[in-house]
């Protein structure tokens, strides 16, 4: 079994900063994919960023510029640094992982962008 568990999320004036965390453990032999995703009331779960084991990076159009994805292999960590923050990123994000062919979901982290 894995658990995802993310931390980072707040209360931040646009413009601002964050930087979330995402730290997977239990039985893994190598993580394949981490993405963040994020869901707003009433919306589809979106991607926001993901990035493969070698380090292959996507993201999202609405966040390209702004925020980056990098990851800790030998930490089975992934980070999602987040600037020039906006009202519409106002979300819970979600963390994903992906080991062999399951995905591995945390329970999320508000993030929320005051104007």
């Amino acid at each position: 079994q894995v658990q995802v568990v993310e931390s980072g999320g707040g209360l931040v004036q646009a413009g601002g900063t964050l930087r979330l965390s995402c730290a997977a453990s239990g039985t893994i032999f190598s993580i394949d994919y981490m993405g963040w995703y994020r869901q707003a009331p009433g919306k589809q779960r979106e991607l926001v960023a993901g990035i493969t084991r070698g380090g292959i990076t996507d993201y999202a159009d609405s966040v390209k510029g702004r925020f980056t994805i990098s990851r800790d292999n030998a930490k089975n960590t992934v980070y999602l640094q987040m600037n020039s923050l906006k009202p519409e990123d106002t979300c819970v994000y979600y963390c994903m992982v992906k080991v062999r062919v399951i995905d591995y979901w945390g329970q999320g982290t508000q993030v929320t962008v005051s104007s």
